[in-house]
């Protein structure tokens, strides 16, 4: 699994439409994210944290604003939750204010 080394480095969009590529996400013809939609937000940022293989499919589908702001509310395995908050004490502290 991958871990950005740093947030600040994770500078894809935080409005828009996102379309994520195949080898990202399978399960469905159509791989369109809405951001605008909290659900559709999370499922993604979910999907590529759960999915990535590149540094760059973090860095390109990630922003490290709303991954602060959204990271209690995502649903993640417990290994992916703990490599980024090992790496990442920021989302810890996220995690805990809303706990």
């Amino acid at each position: 699994m991958l871990v950005a080394v740093s947030l600040a480095d994770l500078r894809g969009p935080a409005q828009g439409k996102v379309e994520l590529p195949l080898r990202l996400f399978w399960s469905s013809p159509d791989r369109t994210f809405d951001l605008g939609k909290p659900f559709m937000l999370r499922s993604l940022y979910e999907t590529v944290l759960r999915e990535a293989s590149r540094p760059e499919d973090l860095t390109t589908y990630l922003n490290g604003d709303t991954l602060v702001t959204i990271w209690a509310d995502l649903y993640l395995p417990k290994g992916v939750r703990q490599a980024w908050e090992d790496q990442h004490p920021d989302l810890r502290a996220a995690r805990a204010a809303v706990a």
